[in-house]
């Protein structure tokens, strides 16, 4: 997978693919985070945090995904990749089937694909202030923009800490967990994502839209 960097384009090779869930830092947002999806029928998870792991193939860099139904969401997330010992930082939504979670989150993890921003950072680069760097999600609703997640990475534990205990390691990518969405989880078919680096002052944005299929029984 072709990604823009600093220094220029770099190919990187993911043969691996985790989603990390129930990763927030602050117990009791987490505790929210499980009441939200309980609302809609989705079980607690046994362990906190929990890697699933999924098809290395539904990374995408496409701006539009074709999903089953219309009960799926998306969820901004930073997105870890690690090739030949480098670690690099970027953005990734972890968009998932709500409906098929409540029978199974591993299948509805498996079952969409994961939209990722074209540009990384080095890790390296952003690790000394990392805790500052934040997500924003926006969704479109009713034809208005409106905010949807917003947050620091201090919210999420620390990248480094889900690495070592996944299995996590070179021709990898991680999503790592998200934020509590405003006014609760709900599906939407146009996303603004970004991360923000205000000691830098750079950003990296991922804009997708979502298309409908229609179930046929």
């Amino acid at each position: 997978m072709k990604f823009l960097t600093e220094s220029g384009d770099v190919d990187l090779s993911i043969d691996h693919l985790f989603v990390a869930g129930w990763t927030g830092r602050d117990s009791s947002s987490v505790q929210h985070h499980i009441q939200e999806l309980a609302a809609l029928g989705i079980a607690p998870p046994l362990t906190v945090p929990l890697y699933y792991r999924v098809s290395n193939a539904l990374l995408t860099q496409n701006n539009k995904i074709e999903v089953l139904g219309a009960g799926t969401s998306g969820e901004v997330e930073p997105l870890l990749v690690q090739n030949n010992g480098t670690l690099w930082l970027g953005l990734a939504s972890d968009h998932t089937d709500r409906e098929l979670e409540a029978h199974s989150v591993a299948a509805s993890k498996q079952i969409c694909l994961k939209p990722a921003a074209k540009e990384l950072w080095k890790y390296d680069d952003v690790k000394a202030h990392i805790d500052s760097l934040i997500l924003n999600c926006s969704i479109k609703e009713n034809g208005d923009w409106i905010s949807y997640q917003s947050g620091n990475l201090s919210n999420i534990r620390p990248l480094t800490e889900l690495i070592s205990n996944s299995g996590f390691g070179d021709n990898a990518a991680m999503l790592c967990g998200t934020l509590g969405a405003i006014g609760g989880v709900r599906p939407a078919t146009e996303y603004k994502m970004e991360l923000h680096d205000p000691f830098r002052d750079r950003t990296i944005t991922l804009n997708y839209n979502v298309v409908n299929l229609p179930i046929m029984a």
